[in-house]
């Protein structure tokens, strides 16, 4: 049931939200109908459809709350259809509009209202279902703080009576950077998992390249959603590469290239192709794009392009400055002009607050100094990594390098996603 809502729920509070024009309550309903089904299903036993079953459940609820309410007459003539819900159809979809409901959802919840950091908790939490703690750790942020913006964004879209819709026009991309971030995060977050037993959540890295693709055919002459699409399309080809039969991490230098899916690659260079033809310079999308299209078109780690991957970084760094950036910029500077340079870059930016507990900063510093010999330091710095992460599998790997650190490695681990 869990497993369930928690992929599921994005749909689910999207249906009720098209119901109740308020993402708030909607998120209630869904998990109104959630608590139905923990009284039902232990006594009825688990129905066929169970996403049907919560999605149905919970619009019955959306459609007696708006019948409940002292304005439904009004409410009635605005959404221009009969709630009935046994007659309930979406309304039809423009030739402008894309007939998704959880796009809408994205949309309605990157409203200019709501600060940037607000957009993006709010989304992650409705869309990819991620508690606040993940998201937390997503942000590098306090738990309480980013509890304290969605309650926030919540309250503010209600106060300010936000439409449930996919906006047209000069607001529509306007709300396209905010779209883009909230999408990335949520790719990333399943690509690598911030706690749990599994490192990859494949559930919201299929969301996030649906949501991506849908975004680039909404928006065809916005040269960063194709960007984004082409990044996340070859991110994904790597998965099953990613993991070894009993789900272990596999580094990126380890990965059986052959394992890669070429389709995603094709798709993934197609839309960098797109992006790049649609003129202008290239935005920090276009940028991770092209620094994962350097890894993809390598036939194998030791014939990565790191000079050019340096570079791009530095590009990255250029347009969008972040200590997180420069991290991943160090391991392609170790690889093109050795560890020691990498780890100048690493020691520049290492007191930066926001890196205080990413465990990638001692993971990368310690195969850094795991190349220069200095083993001592080397495995402190891969144990302090092991007690910052909150995933499982993450762990073990940083101990197991911890221990057989005095072994010579081909190379660190890039401080983004592998």
């Amino acid at each position: 049931m869990e497993t369930v809502f928690r992929i599921e729920s994005a749909r689910i509070i999207a249906s009720a939200a098209r119901i109740v024009r308020d993402v708030g309550l909607a998120e209630e309903i869904a998990q109104d109908a959630l608590v139905e089904a923990l009284e039902q299903w232990p006594r009825t036993g688990v129905p066929d459809h169970p996403a049907a079953w919560l999605t149905t459940t919970a619009r019955r609820r959306a459609v007696d709350l708006v019948r409940r309410r002292e304005t439904y007459a009004r409410k009635l003539a605005e959404l221009g259809r009969d709630l009935d819900e046994a007659a309930y159809d979406p309304e039809p979809a423009g030739p402008d509009d894309i007939d998704d409901d959880v796009l809408r959802l994205i949309f309605t919840a990157c409203h200019p209202v709501l600060p940037p950091d607000a957009r993006i908790a709010l989304t992650l939490r409705l869309l990819g279902g991620l508690t606040t703690d993940e998201i937390a750790r997503a942000f590098l942020a306090p738990e309480a703080t980013v509890a304290q913006r969605i309650v926030r964004a919540k309250r503010s879209l209600a106060k300010a009576r936000v439409p449930f819709e996919v906006p047209y026009g000069p607001e529509r991309t306007q709300r396209l950077a905010g779209v883009l971030e909230v999408i990335y995060l949520i790719f990333n977050e399943g690509y690598s998992a911030t706690v749990g037993d599994d490192l990859i959540r494949p559930a919201l890295c299929e969301d996030a390249l649906r949501l991506a693709r849908q975004l680039a055919a909404l928006m065809p002459a916005e040269a960063e959603a194709h960007a984004l699409a082409a990044l996340l399309e070859i991110q994904a080809s790597r998965t099953a590469a990613r993991t070894d039969p009993e789900g272990r991490p596999v580094l990126l230098a380890d990965q059986r290239r052959s394992r890669w899916d070429r389709l995603l690659i094709r798709r993934g260079f197609a839309a960098l192709a797109t992006a790049g033809d649609l003129g202008g310079p290239p935005g920090p999308y276009a940028l991770q794009a092209a620094i994962a299209a350097c890894h993809a078109r390598a036939r194998s780690y030791e014939e990565t392009d790191w000079t050019a991957i340096a570079a791009l970084y530095g590009r990255l760094a250029a347009l969008a400055p972040s200590p997180v950036v420069e991290l991943n910029r160090a391991v392609a500077v170790s690889m093109a002009e050795g560890p020691e340079a990498g780890l100048a870059v690493v020691d520049a930016v290492a007191g930066a607050p926001v890196l205080k507990s990413y465990h990638l900063l001692p993971s990368v510093r310690g195969e850094l100094l795991a190349r220069l010999g200095r083993s001592a330091e080397a495995r402190a710095e891969f144990t302090r990594a092991a007690r910052l992460t909150r995933n499982a599998r993450e762990r073990t790997l940083l101990l197991l390098r911890a221990d057989a650190v005095a072994a010579p490695e081909p190379g660190p681990e890039p401080a983004g996603r592998g």
